[in-house]
């Protein structure tokens, strides 16, 4: 009978570090500051100030295919550019015969949300925060279920084709549009 409970244990204590070493050898994500800045995306609502102008003020959403449509000018795309290059790109539309000497200040109001599935209390779609991590979306779906793997973590970005695998860790950024999946860990 010992022997039985002896050879139990060095099983599950090789599983076990199996199971740590292959996490180990995951990827983690970590993303460079440039990487981090929000670019912009249909779905989001925008809040663009063009200073002593009132009436071209306003909040403006980014339709379907990326683009404002914006006084005076009309259609600019704003997919895949930050609040500042969108910022960039009015002014300079603006100087050309409208404005002299523009100045525009845009501020994002609403995000596009990201979606949580898999081994979490409440999965559904959640509004995006900046900063936000895999441990802070967890934590907006109520936690893991007794079943989840908290070490490992599918990924699958806006514009992504496919999940990628990733260490589940306390820096895993979430960026919006992603679909965040929790894994069933192995028994």
């Amino acid at each position: 009978m010992r022997t039985i409970f002896i050879v139990s244990a060095l099983l599950t204590s090789a599983s076990l570090t199996a199971s740590c070493t292959a996490n180990s050898a995951l990827p983690s994500l970590s993303l460079s500051a440039n990487e981090v800045q929000y670019a912009l995306g249909a779905g989001d609502k925008l809040r663009i100030t063009v200073y002593g102008e009132e009436k071209l003020t306003g909040e403006y959403l980014v339709d379907g295919t990326g683009a404002i449509a914006f006084p005076l000018i009309g259609s600019v795309q704003a997919k895949g550019v930050t609040a500042s290059a969108l910022a960039e790109r009015l002014t300079a539309a603006l100087g050309k015969g409208y404005l002299d000497n523009p100045s525009i200040a845009i501020e994002v109001l609403n995000f596009r949300p990201y979606y949580i599935l898999g081994e979490v209390n409440k999965p559904g779609e959640y509004p995006f925060v900046d900063g936000l991590t895999v441990f802070s979306a967890v934590a907006k779906s109520e936690g893991f279920t007794y079943r989840a793997d908290e070490g490992r973590v599918y990924i699958r970005h806006k514009d992504g084709t496919s999940e990628s695998l990733y260490r589940l860790d306390g820096m895993t950024p979430v960026m919006p549009g992603d679909t965040v999946r929790i894994l069933e860990r192995r028994f």
